[in-house]
């Protein structure tokens, strides 16, 4: 499959899934996992990270994913938004783990040009849905999606393994996705 068509695939899907179709939105995220992954491993070995980085980098692009696919524009390409978010979680992991990052501005530039929409009621709705989180999931959470903390430093905060961290994550995030689509039927 071409890379276009591949995209328009995926982009598709996150058309449906904004719609509310959730089946659309699984075949999404599996779909573009594989294509994160390989990006942030790229990603990580162009900036000198370990690549044990790399799989830190995917799990916060699909919160990010998550959490901010109302910023898409569906009439964009979604690759560039997909790349746009990789490069910045990974150059977020950097940064808290001390490294220096310089990025070539034609990297960024089309990013400077574009006027971030920010709804102050998507910050209250997140926190209305972490609440929903028993601990250390919401903790978890919160530590690495929204205070940008590293699974590392949650670990050792918590008392918990790095492994346990993932698994909490990705588990907070699994009830995270399900309390949004009963809330969805619900105001549906």
């Amino acid at each position: 499959m071409k890379h276009s068509a591949r995209e328009e695939e995926w982009a598709g899907w996150m058309r449906s899934a904004m719609k509310g179709d959730t089946q659309a939105y699984h075949r999404f995220l599996s779909a573009v996992t594989p294509h994160l992954r390989a990006m942030a491993r790229r990603r990580c070995d162009q900036f000198g990270a370990p690549a044990s980085e790399a799989e830190d980098v995917v799990q916060e692009v699909l919160l990010a994913v998550h959490l901010k696919r109302g910023t898409w524009d569906p009439a964009r390409p979604i690759g560039p938004w997909l790349s746009t978010i990789v490069r910045n979680k990974l150059i977020d992991s950097l940064r808290r783990r001390g490294r220096h990052v310089s990025v070539p501005i034609e990297d960024v530039v089309a990013t400077l040009e574009a006027e971030e929409k920010v709804d102050p009621l998507d910050r209250l709705d997140a926190e209305h849905m972490l609440e929903r989180l028993k601990d250390p999931q919401r903790d978890i959470v919160r530590s690495i999606s929204i205070q940008g903390a590293g699974v590392r430093e949650t670990a050792e905060r918590l008392k918990m393994s790095e492994g346990a961290v993932r698994v909490a994550l990705h588990r907070a995030l699994k009830s995270l996705a399900a309390l949004y689509r009963s809330d969805g039927s619900e105001n549906g």
